[in-house]
């Protein structure tokens, strides 16, 4: 969404089935770009780590187009059962951050509720054929028969995609690990849960530092949580973490080695002509993502964007509603437990546009240059290829048109929480149950 019009969005892709019969396993529970586009990873609940990688045909036509295909699928974690607390552990992936590439391997981190695992995938397109102590079958022959030395060749053989397991960073949290980001220096990286923040070297999987802890010494007088927490992109010493009072929280950790005082506080005043009974729920920040420039900041709570200006804390400089027409509707989605979704958002490549998702299988994009935003659809209707995708309005009230859909008659089980936008071109991921739906701009 730049320039002088709006960008028009067209299918390009669907990864998963169209069954109506949905496995829980199966649902996506994270999507991520890594550094250059060129690989898409998605984690599910069911453990499962699929990498899908741009087809090149895609990437060197023209027009470019954005097309992947599956490259590596593996099992990053399983269930586990803690004896201690008597609590099962979940495989679900709750995040995948890519490292950036320094060699011909790919480098990721996965981490579900208690264990992050850094991950190798890597190709191997050749094998050595010619051994001196074992025979073709890979059976050790007896020394006692080897009469000549033979020197071992590399013989061309199918492409094979390896993920392996490089370090298991595990048993630094006691809650629910909610966030994990890489620092700049890619040597470090934080994670986060609900009470504390953790800071690791890649290279160490047995100790960490605390940097940010708010349990307080009775756990009856605790009043927020942490709920995400990010790097800064540039600057290896800041980092920002959000609460579930609304409240984003910027560190350095050049100041103390805990970082308990913040260097400064973002967070807006509230107003009381929208005060109600779910103020307080629907405030959370259920995400928190630094711009690409490192300038600005989104924040994303139950019912809108904001930008923040890293320069001013008193009040975003950009506020966008993502679904205003269900404030009326908060104690319905208080009974059904949707309040508490916790919705996904991110900045485009240049930092000129947002997305975050919606229910119905609604996403949102917002245009910053233009103040345009579109309500688009993830759905099989649409899954043709350079099919256009039509705006959708919702209607709240009164007469509905030929091309609105009733407030009342939006699905809340089919919700858009994670989506991802390419690095440098206008390509999103969306996930929307099992289903990944790759769009792209119609050129």
């Amino acid at each position: 969404m730049a320039g002088n019009g709006e960008i028009q969005w067209c299918f390009s892709q669907v990864k998963g089935t169209l069954d109506d019969d949905v496995s829980e396993a199966d649902i996506i529970s994270c999507v991520e770009f890594n550094h250059d586009g060129d690989l898409l990873a998605t984690g599910d609940k069911g453990g499962r780590v699929v990498i899908f990688q741009r087809d090149p045909s895609s990437k060197n036509c023209h027009p470019r187009r954005g097309e992947y295909n599956v490259y590596s699928t593996f099992q990053s974690h399983e269930p586990e059962f803690d004896y201690l607390k008597s609590l099962e552990i979940e495989e679900k992936i709750n995040k995948i951050r890519w490292l950036k590439r320094k060699n011909p391997a790919h480098f990721l981190l996965s981490t579900n509720d208690k264990t992050i695992k850094l991950w190798k995938v890597s190709e191997r397109d050749k094998r050595a054929e010619g051994y001196n102590l074992r025979d073709e079958s890979g059976q050790i022959r007896d020394p006692t028969s080897l009469t000549t030395l033979r020197v071992p060749v590399l013989k061309p053989m199918e492409l094979m995609v390896e993920a392996s397991p490089r370090r298991i960073f595990a048993n630094a949290h006691t809650y629910h690990i909610n966030s994990i980001s890489i620092n700049s220096d890619q040597e470090t990286y934080l994670s986060a849960d609900d009470l504390r923040i953790n800071l690791w070297h890649m290279e160490v999987t047995d100790q960490s530092f605390n940097i940010v802890d708010i349990k307080p010494t009775n756990m009856e007088e605790l009043t927020e949580v942490i709920t995400a927490a990010e790097f800064h992109p540039h600057d290896c010493n800041v980092f920002v973490y959000s609460s579930s009072k609304g409240t984003i929280r910027l560190c350095d950790m050049r100041q103390a080695a805990l970082c308990d005082s913040h260097s400064k506080l973002f967070e807006e005043p509230e107003d009381p002509t929208n005060r109600c009974f779910f103020s307080e729920i629907i405030s959370s920040i259920s995400d928190v993502k630094f711009s690409n420039s490192g300038r600005y900041m989104i924040s994303r709570d139950y019912l809108s964007v904001k930008v923040w200006d890293l320069h001013m804390e008193t009040k975003p400089i950009e506020t966008y509603p993502v679904h205003e027409y269900l404030r009326s509707k908060l104690c319905s989605l208080y009974e059904n437990d949707c309040i508490f979704d916790k919705f996904e958002c991110c900045w485009s490549g240049n930092d000129s546009a947002i997305m975050t998702g919606s229910y119905n299988n609604f996403f949102r994009m917002f245009d910053r240059t233009t103040k345009r935003d579109v309500t688009l659809e993830a759905s099989r209707e649409t899954a043709k290829p350079r099919t256009l995708l039509k705006p959708r309005k919702v209607c709240t009230a009164g007469k509905r048109k030929k091309d609105e859909i009733s407030v009342d008659c939006l699905d809340f089980n089919k919700k858009i929480l994670h989506t991802a936008w390419h690095p440098h071109e206008n390509i999103i991921a969306v996930a929307a149950t099992n289903n990944l739906y790759i769009f792209q701009d119609k050129f």
